[in-house]
């Protein structure tokens, strides 16, 4: 009886164990992983993601009226038929003061407003000190470095936040639990800012403030939003980093960095952090029922991760895929738990034109619209990250996601519904290298590349289904032919071209033969060119007929097993960074205040057929 009563009890034991074992987490179950030799690492874009530059900064303040050269850590949140993005900024680099905050708005997500300061430069008294570090302060200025951007009250308030840190030197943390406090103020229908306050001091910080704390205010409502914000423990979760180690209202104390969070339908909350960190919470972030730890099957290092559910019911995660910050990249889940694909998002990365403490290469630091802060009408994802912690961007992602395209492109730009010519194309869309659907001389609608960015190009691609015999015709004009580039690229479902088309610096169109050019014929500015090729992937040979000239038989210069990507492109290929580069760069590249000369190419249709 005693053996058997043993017996009975380690199965128990045994069952139990494995139940603690078997708790749910997300996981990404599948096969596809990126190859960081190729900033696109290889993936196959979501079609139809728009990534637009909300921020091109000058450091001689002409366009953006700051100069400051540090920009990082945006976020983002629709409101009042307006997308809202703050981010920080410091002069050079990171964690080396003085540290604000700005606002961009735009109304369609395309076109966004000259930045505007929301929580300005702090100045720290002088004599300062902070626990168990060296240093005292002198002459010096807060730097700001949140984890948390915005709130949506419930009584449909708009709230703003900061995150006032001390850094003592270049090497100090802000967010040690050391610092001033977090900042508050309420943005306006209007677009008019409020009163800055306190929400929550550090409790290290013993000296008069300048400003006064939330509950000094005289707008009631304004005070009971702050609360309500105060009260939500998944709000206030995104506070650990920056709030006292010991502070009641953090639920989960530890080092978990950049949390978010959705819920499932059951209710439960799934909560991220970087370096794929994941937990799961029973009652809205009050308490989680395990430590997180590293979601099964996911890579990512310690930039930021974001997952959201989708207006079509499910689910996605967008974070670098790498233990580097590049590509930027997103995975589906139906169930919210397993993630079952990995698309690009953007894998470009432009020159880091001035260099600084911690700037990072790549598209990085990701977030998207927090539950509770706004739903855009077009029911896309959006979201926005740093380029190189320099530039600002949005991408805009088509939900459903797609990775295979429904058919062969029938585009003629003139024909198609206002508004929606470019719901199949994925464009890459600098400040000064812009990407647009517009009316050309004579009013045609065409589909514009313009590129005045000597660091930068403009980009637009079209994925078709892959395809072996593909007949693809295309109409371009080039408004010059002594300076820009056009390059038209045939391309498999990784990104490698196999044959590349260019309407060059000289006047001459051209391929890519081997190692060198083949000439195919002069172009001149303004003149209407109706390019036809014809690809055998199986031969490798393909042909190029223009405006009704054939220009005789080719090679691909590279394999392909089949063509999935037409892609317009005006600079070349980039490859800096890569995997060896060192990580700082700490010098500025030359001229960067000044625009290249103008290049601009219309794209009046494009048709592909199999055959």
């Amino acid at each position: 009886m005693h053996f058997r009563f043993y017996k009975v009890l380690m199965c128990v034991q045994l069952l139990g164990f494995g139940i603690v074992q078997a708790q749910d987490t997300i996981r990404y179950a599948a096969s596809t992983l990126v190859n960081v030799d190729y900033h696109h690492g290889q993936l196959s874009p979501a079609i139809g993601v728009h990534s637009i530059q909300t921020l091109r900064v000058n450091r001689d303040n002409k366009e953006t009226g700051f100069g400051w050269t540090y920009n990082h850590a945006p976020m983002l949140a629709y409101w009042n038929n307006t997308f809202y993005l703050n981010y920080l900024s410091n002069p050079v680099g990171e964690h080396v003061p003085p540290g604000q905050t700005l606002l961009q708005t735009s109304s369609d997500g395309n076109t966004w407003s000259k930045p505007q300061i929301i929580f300005p430069p702090y100045k720290i008294p002088d004599g300062t000190t902070k626990k168990d570090y060296p240093g005292v302060a002198k002459n010096l200025y807060a730097v700001m470095h949140q984890r948390m951007g915005f709130f949506v009250s419930k009584s449909n308030r708009l709230l703003t936040l900061g995150f006032y840190g001390i850094a003592l030197d270049a090497k100090d943390d802000p967010n040690d639990g050391n610092g001033i406090g977090r900042v508050v103020r309420e943005i306006f229908k209007d677009g008019k800012l409020g009163p800055i306050y306190f929400i929550r001091h550090n409790e290290s910080w013993k000296q008069k403030s300048e400003y006064p704390l939330y509950t000094t205010s005289k707008d009631k409502d304004f005070i009971a939003a702050c609360d309500e914000l105060l009260a939500n423990k998944l709000m206030t979760q995104q506070w650990v980093e920056e709030a006292d180690r010991i502070d009641p209202i953090i639920s989960l104390k530890g080092e978990y960095k950049a949390f978010s969070y959705y819920h499932l339908p059951d209710g439960r909350v799934v909560g991220l952090w970087k370096n794929a960190l994941t937990s799961i919470s029973k009652d809205d972030g009050a308490s989680w029922l395990y430590r997180p730890k590293r979601a099964p099957g996911f890579v990512n290092s310690n930039a930021k991760i974001w997952g959201q559910k989708t207006s079509d019911g499910k689910y996605v995660t967008v974070y670098n895929p790498s233990e580097f910050r590049w590509p930027l990249a997103l995975s589906v889940s139906d169930d919210g738990l397993t993630y079952k694909n990995l698309l690009l998002v953007n894998g470009e990365i432009t020159s880091m034109r001035y260099g600084g403490n911690y700037k990072s290469y790549g598209p990085q630091y990701v977030r998207g619209i927090e539950e509770g802060n706004g739903i855009p009408p077009d029911k896309k994802l959006w979201v926005t990250y740093s380029m190189n912690k320099e530039d600002i961007w949005v991408s805009s992602i088509p939900v459903p996601v797609k990775e295979k395209a429904d058919g062969q492109a029938d585009d003629d730009f003139e024909k198609l519904p206002a508004g929606r010519e470019l719901d199949s194309w994925n464009i890459y869309s600098p400040a000064w290298a812009p990407v647009k659907v517009e009316k050309a001389t004579g009013g045609t609608k065409v589909l514009t590349l313009k590129d005045f960015d000597p660091f930068d190009y403009a980009k637009a691609e079209r994925v078709i289904p892959a395809t072996k015999k593909l007949n693809v015709v295309f109409s371009v004009i080039p408004q010059q032919n002594k300076h820009g580039l056009l390059d038209i690229e045939f391309q498999d479902t990784k990104g490698t071209p196999g044959i590349r088309l260019s309407f060059d610096s000289t006047g001459v169109f051209r391929t890519k033969a081997g190692y060198r050019n083949k000439t195919l014929m002069k172009y001149a500015a303004g003149e209407e060119y109706k390019i036809s090729v014809s690809l055998n992937t199986e031969t490798r040979l393909y042909s190029v007929t223009v405006n009704g000239k054939d220009t005789g038989n080719n090679i691909l210069f590279a394999p392909l097993e089949s063509v999935e990507r037409i892609v317009f492109r005006t600079g070349e290929v980039r490859r800096f960074p890569n995997a060896d580069t060192p990580t700082d760069q700490m010098y500025d590249l030359k001229n960067t205040e000044k625009k290249a000369e103008k290049a601009e190419y219309y794209i009046k249709s494009l048709k592909t057929k199999s055959y």
